[in-house]
């Protein structure tokens, strides 16, 4: 017997569930994207390299 197919989206009918299937969120933004996050942390880390790299070639 072949299984009946669902929208995309949708969950499909499990034995036994009584709730309804949710709606998922919208995309939270900027705040949601760990590629930003990844940058502002390397970013970060070349700052302070770079303050050390000054202190010890005597530039600070």
């Amino acid at each position: 017997m072949a299984a009946l197919l669902n929208p995309p989206g949708e969950t499909p009918p499990a034995e036994g569930s009584i709730g309804e299937a949710h709606e998922e969120r919208p995309d939270g933004g900027l705040w949601e994207h760990p590629g930003l996050w990844t940058a502002l942390i390397v970013l970060g880390a070349i700052m302070v390299a770079g303050f050390f790299l000054a202190r010890v070639f005597g530039f600070g």
